[in-house]
């Protein structure tokens, strides 16, 4: 059964940083696309970061380009969010997924975690 547990959620003012975490269990971690998601109340969940397998390739979301960076350690089956500069806008829940290929859309996302919150005060 996979599991994907995220972590290092929380509150932080505005320009602040937030490193988010995502242990997956049960399936085969080098070979899946990790994307992060998130969704604010009242919001369609959207798309964050993605990475492939071989960290060959990333792919952000306009509005986190240049601030976010997706990591992964394949030995460690993690894949990592860091959050700089962080404004009140991206507050949300924020969800790891696991994929085969690498895409942008919730629905391409084979395996979920629970999510953890992060919110930004102004």
């Amino acid at each position: 059964q996979v599991h994907l547990v995220e972590s290092g959620g929380g509150l932080v003012q505005a320009g602040g940083s937030l490193r988010l975490s995502c242990a997956a269990s049960g399936l085969t971690f080098s070979s899946y696309t990790m994307g992060w998601f998130r969704q604010a109340p009242g919001k369609e969940r959207e798309f964050v970061a993605a990475i492939t397998w071989a960290t060959k390739f990333t792919r952000y979301a306009d509005s986190v380009k240049g601030r976010f960076t997706v990591s992964r350690d394949n030995a460690k089956n993690s894949v990592f969010l860091q959050m700089d500069s962080l404004k009140p806008e991206d507050t949300a829940v924020y969800y790891c997924a696991a994929n085969r290929v690498l895409t942008s859309v919730p629905n391409d996302y084979d395996y979920w975690g629970q999510g953890t919150q992060v919110t930004v005060s102004s």
